[in-house]
């Protein structure tokens, strides 16, 4: 008999903004997307150019609400204050059409706001408002385990537990 293969779903999350839920309360959100910035290298006698890692762009994310709720509203419209987002979810795994195991994700975030929408208003539909967001610090874990950790200010970047910015900081002497 043929092996069976293993479907995960991740669909509904909830999030938290410095400690309080806002379950039910944004529609959707858009995470950092971790981009690395690459440098060209390019030498005589070298047959054609190459590139390597030299950084990480800068992380960005947007929270769409469906209403306006003053708590969040008065954290959003601070640029000076750094507000720490979680966002938690719940991953279900499937095999031969049952689900066999669900699992927590988390996602750990320092945003910063980048703007304060005050929404669009429209006859018989709620409220949206998008907020965008720049972040300092990323961190997704997956049933505990550490998928990614990025501190841009403290120059921590680790993939798997693993950091990969060990060497680099001992070398600066920080």
């Amino acid at each position: 008999m043929a092996k069976k293969i293993s479907i995960n779903r991740l669909t509904n999350a909830n999030i938290y903004a410095d400690g309080n839920s806002f379950l039910g309360r944004a529609e959707e959100i858009g995470l950092p997307q971790v981009k690395f910035k690459n440098g060209e290298h390019k030498a005589l006698g070298m047959i054609g150019a190459m590139e390597y890692f030299s950084g990480i762009d800068k992380l960005e994310g947007k929270i769409k609400w469906n209403s306006y709720y003053p708590e969040v509203l008065k954290k959003m419209a601070n640029p000076f204050e750094a507000i720490k987002l979680q966002v938690r979810a719940s991953l279900e795994t499937y095999e031969g059409g049952s689900r066999v195991a669900q699992v927590p994700v988390v996602c750990y975030i320092t945003a910063q706001s980048k703007d304060f929408p005050l929404g669009n208003f429209k006859q018989h539909d709620n409220v949206e408002m998008e907020n965008n967001f720049g972040a300092t610090y990323c961190k997704l874990e997956i049933d505990g385990e550490e998928i990614i950790e990025i501190d841009v200010e403290a120059n921590i970047f680790k993939v798997g537990g693993e950091d990969l910015l060990a060497q680099y900081r001992a070398n600066l002497g920080i």
